[in-house]
């Protein structure tokens, strides 16, 4: 009897070991992928399932979700920088620049890392790399939250069409030619761009980057190395501005994938953004388990034009499943 009883806790201890996540500490290091090294950052440490953020860009860098180091006292947070950019090897090689050398990536990063539960989070182009990588690799996702989401070049460009009408005549004109003659290195064009990005990137005038959650900590701490985007990536992939996609990305959709998520998902976007919330809602309705949060007085970098309403949905979402 007493030896059924010690096979019985044996069976329950490696069924448990299986779901739960090795600790994390603090700190950095380095994962080989093909081409390079890819650069990951932990902020906090413990067993609770970690945020893993999957930058923007393409061609970003994964500073931008330090705001997240804000709910990092009770879980773990996982940023990491895509191959070319922030702190990862830099290159300009296009043969790497393919939508399954980005997922390779990440999955690389979770089985370093052993990660058995985690969420998936991705700004920007960052909540397409997330769908693909969820669609590749499903195993140990416990939900996602798509912020500011892209997922289709038509949808996107059709939001953008439709926010530049907005914007005073002179500007749109300026758009308008530019890309009718494809030439986007005029002053005309660039001033365009930043009226555009004024009003629905960062919308806020003056920003102070320290008052930013977790910027000041990752400065801190990775003070000594060379964080940078790439552009190449960026024009190779996407082009010359948010609104004039003439890259490889010109016929990229995977809108219609969301309808496969079996997890939880939380969808969040700016009252201003670039993703438009109309559009967000309505990708959002292809999900079955799905939250959604607009961010007020904010433009596509929610996190910095309103940081603390981002900060309490990603909390609220990930101890509401953590409960489940």
């Amino acid at each position: 009897m007493r030896l059924i009883f010690f096979f019985i806790l044996i069976i329950i201890s490696c069924g448990s070991s299986k779901n739960s996540n090795p600790y994390l500490n603090s700190g950095f290091g380095y994962v080989d992928v093909k081409g390079g090294e890819i650069w990951y950052g932990i902020l906090g440490e413990g067993d609770k399932p970690p945020y893993l953020y999957l930058h923007g860009g393409p061609g970003g860098k994964s500073k931008g979700g330090a705001y997240l180091n804000a709910i990092s006292e009770n879980r773990p947070i996982i940023l990491m920088d895509q191959l070319g950019s922030g702190l990862s090897t830099y290159h300009e090689d296009t043969s790497l620049l393919k939508v399954e050398n980005f997922v390779d990536q990440v999955k690389a990063l979770t089985d370093k890392l052993n990660l058995n539960e985690f969420y998936l989070t991705g700004h920007s182009w960052g909540t397409a790399l997330a769908l693909e990588y969820y669609l590749k690799y499903p195993k140990g996702v416990k939900g996602i939250v798509f912020n500011s989401p892209y997922f289709s070049t038509s949808i996107w460009v059709a939001d953008c069409d439709t926010l530049i009408t907005q914007l005073p005549d002179t500007t749109q004109q300026h758009i308008e030619i530019a890309e009718k003659i494809n030439v986007f290195n005029t002053r005309t064009y660039q001033n365009a761009m930043r009226v555009f990005y004024q009003n629905f990137m960062i919308r806020s005038i003056d920003v102070n980057w320290d008052s930013i959650p977790g910027y000041e900590l990752f400065d801190n701490s990775f003070r000594n190395m060379d964080v940078r985007g790439n552009n190449f990536i960026y024009n190779y992939m996407w082009g010359p501005s948010e609104f004039s996609p003439t890259g490889t990305l010109i016929n990229y959709d995977i809108h219609q994938a969301l309808s496969k998520i079996l997890v939880p998902v939380l969808f969040t976007t700016g009252e201003y953004d670039e993703a438009r919330p109309s559009t967000v809602k309505r990708l959002a309705s292809f999900v079955s388990d799905v939250d959604y949060v607009e961010i007020p007085n904010a433009g596509h970098a929610s996190s910095i034009d309103n940081p603390q309403v981002l900060i309490k949905a990603h909390r609220d979402f990930a101890n509401r499943i953590d409960k489940e």
